[in-house]
């Protein structure tokens, strides 16, 4: 069953060819578009990874009803991928640390995203640490009693 639609899904939609194809959502649209910018090379590599991470943490929320084991077994998977990029010692810490994190129940995840942010601190846009700074506030809410 498909959620009711907002007066701005109404505005894109009626915008949009009676053939068109529904515009593909991304969860984390600023940092998948600071992947497709960058040039090839470590700024590429580090919004990929950072992009890959959040996205990992982001299905640790209770919301997303994704299983812990299977959680746990894309953050293997994940981090082993991670050991292939030529990223700085520090990038790469605090994203195997976010990936490890969102394997687990999910209780360290805002902390290890608060890791990346400070690692990254030179090496996203401003959009990008953004979303990564609401995911963190959203792990913190559902932290807070």
């Amino acid at each position: 069953m498909r959620p009711a639609r907002s007066a701005a899904d109404w505005l894109v939609i009626v915008s949009q060819p009676p053939y068109a194809l529904e515009p593909t959502p991304f969860r984390f649209p600023a940092l998948a578009s600071l992947a497709g910018r960058a040039p090839l090379g470590g700024e590429r590599e580090i919004a990929l990874a950072t992009y890959l991470a959040a996205r990992l943490a982001h299905d640790a929320l209770a919301e997303r009803e994704i299983a812990q084991e299977i959680r746990a077994e894309r953050a293997t998977s994940a981090k082993t991928w991670l050991s292939t990029l030529a990223l700085p010692a520090p990038t790469r810490t605090a994203l195997a640390a976010l990936m490890e994190a969102s394997g687990t129940n999910g209780n360290g995840v805002a902390s290890a995203i608060r890791g990346v942010l400070t690692a990254t601190t030179n090496r996203l846009d401003r959009a990008s640490r953004a979303e990564l700074e609401r995911l963190a506030v959203a792990f913190e809410r559902r932290a807070s009693p």
